[in-house]
């Protein structure tokens, strides 16, 4: 299962904290860590305005994705780190330019961040990659959604879509998760979940949903600067959600049906399972009223507790101590 932490701007523009990601995702059980490819002159402007107002040092937002850039050298020597420890580099290009530097660096697939759904131009650029696509739905509706589905499956891409909202950090109620099936059904196409909740909750209950892929974002510290913290995951949340999240997934892949088939249950049932008893003492000719009966562990030990209606108004034909076991030689009639 594609486990993919997103480390995006969290190194706040820092190629060492950069690095210092990678070194501590490597052990958490992930099998990918993304980034984001920012080339500020080919994909922004100064008239873009912030998403979250949060820097204390860029004036733009251009000047934010400008901070955020690496050169291609630095690109290379992040590729390698990731090799190194064998987790996948994944980036998100938000220009052709960046897809450009991407394939120079010789990635194996693109992840598509949602924004970016009709930017047709730069996905026809990444189609002719011949690169498998994961592709966020969050901020498209289903007409837009439908009409780049459909044109990367023109362009026969070896596709793959994500549920995903467009909130930071986003609650519980506009997850989405009831979309995970509703999109496999309505593009016949595999689909993860891209988290923004800040929790592991989403992650794995979207697991449990059928999600073949996750992506979340990551942070050493939810109160660092920066407009994705408080809806990333820390390292020991990752671990913990991975961990987690492998359970879940390898428990609906097996077929067991313990319904049908109980037999390894059968002597833990004879501790837990009970057997009718009197809760008085009683004599030979008492009727027996449902006052009467107590249910006792172990099992096996006369009358299934299972069994107390038929014993309703039948007659004792013997005495009993308060909390004796019922047996079916002591009932009249049984």
């Amino acid at each position: 299962m594609d486990l993919i932490a997103e480390i995006a701007q969290a190194h706040d523009g820092s190629l060492g904290i950069a690095h210092s990601y990678i070194d501590a995702l490597a052990d958490t059980g992930i099998t990918a860590i993304k980034f984001q490819t920012h080339i500020a002159e080919a994909e922004s402007s100064h008239a873009e305005p912030f998403r979250v107002n949060f820097s204390y040092e860029d004036a733009t937002r251009y000047d934010y994705w400008k901070r955020m850039q690496f050169t291609e050298e630095q690109w290379i020597g992040l590729k390698k780190h990731c090799d190194d420890v064998s987790i996948e580099f994944l980036s998100s290009p938000f220009s052709i330019a960046a897809v450009e530097l991407l394939e120079r660096l010789g990635v194996k697939r693109y992840k598509i961040g949602s924004g970016e759904i009709t930017n047709l131009l730069m996905l026809d650029k990444i189609a002719q990659t011949n690169k498998p696509m994961l592709v966020s739905s969050g901020m498209s509706s289903y007409e837009e959604l439908d009409k780049t589905v459909d044109f990367l499956k023109k362009a026969n891409v070896d596709l793959s879509l994500f549920q995903c909202t467009t909130s930071y950090p986003c609650p519980a109620g506009e997850w989405g998760l009831h979309l995970i099936p509703e999109l496999k059904k309505r593009y016949s196409l595999p689909v993860g979940f891209s988290d923004h909740s800040g929790d592991i909750y989403a992650c794995l209950a979207a697991t449990s949903l059928g999600a073949e892929m996750l992506e979340f974002h990551a942070v050493f510290d939810k109160t660092m600067f920066g407009p994705d913290a408080q809806a990333s995951l820390t390292i020991e949340e990752i671990k913990k959600m991975v961990n987690g999240v492998k359970q879940i997934h390898h428990d609906l892949a097996c077929a067991v049906d313990y319904k049908e088939d109980f037999s390894r249950f059968k002597e833990v049932k004879k501790i837990f399972e009970k057997t009718l008893a009197v809760n008085k003492d009683m004599s030979i000719g008492d009727v027996i009223k449902l006052e009467d009966l107590e249910a006792k562990k172990p099992a096996k030990q006369g009358i299934n507790a299972n069994a107390f209606e038929q014993v309703l108004g039948k007659t004792l034909t013997s005495n009993l101590k308060q909390w004796d076991f019922l047996k079916q030689e002591h009932v009249k009639g049984l």
